[in-house]
């Protein structure tokens, strides 16, 4: 299982952290940013992991749908 984040996607809203601190931060930028994630060849970034947990809710809350889990 992955988290998807299309960064160039993100408003910067802050939704995914509140919902789920440990795994999204606020980045200098003003968007979030997917912690210990590594940048696809799409220019998404992404981050292996063993259960979907708090970045479910994150996904299913943010409002332009730039997370996915996959």
């Amino acid at each position: 299982m992955k988290i998807i984040h299309e960064k160039k996607k993100c408003i910067g809203c802050g939704l995914c952290v509140t919902l789920c601190e440990a795994y999204w931060q606020m980045g200098e930028d003003g968007k979030s940013q997917l912690s210990n994630s590594k940048k696809n060849n799409d220019g998404n970034y992404e981050l292996e992991i063993v259960e979907a947990g708090c970045n479910q809710e994150a996904a299913e809350g943010c409002p332009v749908q730039c997370i996915k889990v996959v």
